[in-house]
């Protein structure tokens, strides 16, 4: 969730919630309530995770229940707020009385199931693990990791919605939070699937059976829980309440006709992106010619429900998790598109006997990452649906840098065909240059390349460092930046389907010895949307074209590179114009000194400038590590075969 809308959220949660006068009534419980059901699943998930483990699971998981029911207002204490608003200032509430909760097991009344016995899954050695680590914590540390790691809010915006809950040591409860995080064998992708913390996927035993015989009149209930939980694992539309004039505008967004399961989609309201605070697909107005075929777009939301889809990599399979969003039905290049959002994972369908519907990830998509969705390829050509924040939409040349933008030729959103090469290799076709709308964003223009999936990555870059922090990746626009993509576009770690983002950062510039010339050293990294990645390293001598290729040096997969591993170092083997041989090293802005180990042994190196250049290198086998200003010692990459 964007962390100007939690901030506010928690800030207003007392006056959105609140025991005040002024608010909306009827409507805004109404808004409150097709919230709150909307959101279920997620809500009971982050209650059950706060709630201690034990041997009465039962218990447990109808508190849960219990603990969500009870998170709506009183009539008449509601005020209007926008949806993500809303949504947060739920959550608060929910943690609030989960750590209640937590801390007085028997207080409240729960849900009554008669008859039966409900229990959540039993789960793998991974979940239960995690469940055992997870009864250590305290009450505010379950939350800490529920919201980080389920929710994926940042550490600061965690702390704030802690503080807001009435936690009064929001700091320790993140420490024991990320000390599980970094030990926990799930990935969030995996908490947010597993069956066994989801208290809307029950197993049912009975209960004593000749008991109830015995009682005569005993009144056998439904499960009360099932109701509402189903909202939320299948896609039942949730009708917002009524406001002014009769139109439903709980969530800006019209909802689908009734029925055990939608055949039409919600929409948002065409200018819901001017108001919100949250871009990302969730804002997109739906558009394209087709918006009036009910039975196209009944069509697409059969195939993702009932599973007759493909998935790209690292993509949780199953239907949709709400209501989807409708954001396009249409005719693109002669074919029929259908493409659908239901909070963290996008689908597109493509109507006929050679389509089919296509789930890829888009969880914590923004302003850039939600700016385009490839709708249709056509050999080298793509074509791309726009967000509606999308001002100026020009194409450029990577390898070309040099070259000036050009326009690009769109009608409501859909681009004509962009000569996006073809998927694997280098990024040697066209990448989409968008520049923002001065409504979101003062003069934000950004790159985004089609590397083969529904969502084109984004392209970054690092400069090189200087004293002090390390900088912060930027927008690959400058002439530093296109100059380094030039060189490094033929050498992109990965270019396929599920990677978000690509970032060069030049991590150190090294002086070449016999005066050759200056060389660059470039970290390139590849995130992918499931949080997975891998970086390589590489090196650009001087050279005679903008695009003559750099030299890769090593390539491993992990976190290199990233944010969370801010060091790295690179070494290869060069021979000068005049023949002479050296060993280059470089390091990041840390590095201090450097480790040559050959055959014969090791010597130690001096680096001030984070740089070493060996004349007479030994040889083969050879090692190289780095030592840090605060002695830690590091090594390169794992070595390209």
């Amino acid at each position: 969730m964007d962390r100007q809308i939690l901030r506010r959220a928690v800030e207003s949660s007392a006056r959105a919630f609140g025991r005040g006068a002024g608010g909306r009534g009827a409507g805004g419980l109404g808004d409150a309530e097709a919230s709150l059901v909307r959101h279920y699943g997620r809500l009971t998930r982050i209650a059950y995770l706060i709630l201690p483990a034990g041997p009465d699971r039962r218990r447990r998981l109808l508190t849960a229940h219990g603990v969500v029911q009870r998170a709506l207002p009183g009539r008449g204490a509601v005020r209007a707020e926008d949806p993500e608003a809303l949504y947060a200032a739920l959550r608060v509430r929910v943690v609030r009385r989960a750590l209640a909760a937590a801390r007085r097991p028997r207080i409240g009344l729960l849900p009554r199931v008669w008859g039966l016995r409900l229990f959540t899954a039993d789960g793998t050695a991974a979940e239960l693990a995690v469940d055992r680590a997870l009864a250590a914590l305290s009450p505010a540390g379950r939350a800490a990791y529920a919201l980080r790691r389920a929710e994926q809010l940042s550490p600061d915006a965690t702390a704030r919605l802690l503080t807001a809950a009435g936690v009064p040591e929001a700091g320790g409860a993140l420490r024991q939070a990320d000390r599980l995080n970094l030990e926990s064998p799930l990935l969030p992708e995996e908490l947010a699937s597993s069956t066994r913390f989801d208290p809307c996927t029950v197993r049912v035993r009975p209960g004593d059976l000749l008991r109830r015989r015995r009682t005569a009149r005993l009144t056998v209930g439904g499960a009360l829980v099932l109701a509402a939980c189903t909202a939320w694992a299948l896609p039942l539309p949730t009708p917002p309440a009524p406001a002014r004039g009769g139109r439903p505008t709980s969530d800006d967004q019209v909802p689908a006709a009734g029925g055990t399961a939608p055949t039409r989609a919600l929409r948002a309201a065409p200018d819901l992106w001017q108001r919100t605070a949250r871009l990302d697909l969730s804002a997109w107005p739906a558009r394209g010619d087709l918006l009036g075929d009910e039975e196209l777009v009944a069509r697409a939301v059969d195939a993702w429900r009932t599973g007759h889809l493909q998935l790209e990599p690292g993509t949780p399979p199953g239907p949709p998790i709400s209501a989807p969003h409708l954001l396009f039905a249409g005719r693109v290049g002669g074919a029929a598109v259908v493409l659908l959002y239901d909070g963290g994972r996008i689908a597109r369908y493509t109507d006929g006997p050679a389509g089919g519907l296509l789930l890829a990830r888009a969880d914590d998509s923004d302003v850039v990452t939600g700016a385009a969705v490839v709708l249709r390829r056509e050999g080298v050509n793509s074509r791309f649906l726009l967000a509606p924040w999308v001002e100026s939409a020009e194409t450029r040349l990577l390898r070309e840098p040099n070259s000036p933008a050009r326009a690009v030729d769109r009608t409501d959103g859909l681009t004509v065909p962009v000569p996006t090469g073809t998927p694997g290799g280098c990024l040697d076709g066209a990448v989409l240059q968008l520049r923002s709308s001065r409504t979101v964003a003062e003069n934000h223009a950004f790159l985004l390349a089609d590397v083969g999936g529904l969502l084109p990555a984004h392209l970054t870059y690092t400069p090189p460092p200087q004293q002090g922090e390390a900088r912060s990746p930027r927008e690959a626009t400058g002439t530093d930046a296109l100059l380094t993509w030039a060189r490094t576009a033929c050498t992109v770690p990965e270019r396929a389907p599920g990677v978000k983002s690509l970032n060069a950062w030049a991590f150190a510039q090294q002086p070449l010895p016999r005066q050759a010339g200056t060389a660059t050293w470039v970290c390139l990294r590849t995130d992918r949307w499931n949080g997975t990645g891998s970086a390589a390293t590489d090196l650009l001598l001087p050279a005679s074209r903008p695009d003559d290729p750099a030299r890769r040096t090593a390539l491993a997969e992990g976190r290199g590179c990233s944010r969370f591993d801010q060091h790295t170092v690179g070494w290869t083997r060069w021979r000068s114009p005049d023949g002479h041989d050296y060993l280059l090293a470089a390091g990041s802005r840390r590095v201090t000194r450097f480790t040559v180990t050959g055959p014969l042994g090791g010597s130690e190196h001096p680096a001030p400038d984070h740089t070493l250049a060996l004349e007479h290198p030994p040889a083969d086998p050879t090692t190289v590590t780095a030592t840090l200003d605060d002695d830690t010692r590091i090594g390169p990459l794992s070595p390209t075969p």
